[in-house]
């Protein structure tokens, strides 16, 4: 069925259609919220709080094209709830595993690039997971975080920068990387 009309439904008080809706994003927002606090069992916190929280307020949608956007900011709302109710906390590798399934020779480095963007500045980690990690287009995350496109831009250019320190920059493990 198209996401449009499973979108209609929903606002309209549809429970399978939202529950559709959820299932079909769900890849996403988990991994959204898994970068956000860092571990499975707060991540999954995470998308329960926002499943609540955006089916009581599904109704109140206007703009059936921007429902992830909608759904992503809730869940960012819900992942700062549980950050500011705990100790932030580094990931354990085991749960760094479920990033990238497959590719556990990748561990380290993995583990090394979630430690890195815990670093950057809250602006600079929202903008690299929203765009990278999300998907969403500059103009999706300048909406969630309230502020001008070139603003986003000016934040992942930075992060990016950033983090290219953090990890190494040119000079990586001996070897020269691309820039």
């Amino acid at each position: 069925m198209d996401e449009i009309k499973l979108i209609k439904k929903a606002i309209k008080g549809n429970e399978k259609a939202f529950e559709k809706l959820l299932e079909i994003h769900s890849d996403r927002l988990y991994r959204t919220a898994y970068l956000y606090v860092g571990n499975r069992e707060d991540a999954l916190d995470v998308l329960q709080e926002t499943a609540n929280k955006a089916f009581i307020a599904v109704g109140q949608l206007r703009d059936e094209r921007y429902f992830l956007t909608w759904l992503t900011k809730i869940l960012i709302h819900c992942a700062y709830d549980v950050i500011n109710k705990r100790k932030k906390e580094t990931p354990a590798a085991d749960n760094i595993i479920e990033l990238i399934p497959g590719k556990r020779e990748k561990l380290d480095e993995a583990l090394d690039l979630v430690e890195a963007i815990d670093q950057l500045n809250e602006q600079q980690r929202n903008a690299i997971i929203l765009f990278y990690y999300q998907d969403l287009p500059l103009t999706d995350v300048a909406k969630l975080m309230n502020i001008p496109v070139n603003t986003v831009k000016t934040y992942l250019s930075r992060g990016k920068s950033q983090l290219k320190k953090l990890l190494g920059g040119d000079d990586y493990n001996g070897k020269e990387t691309i820039s």
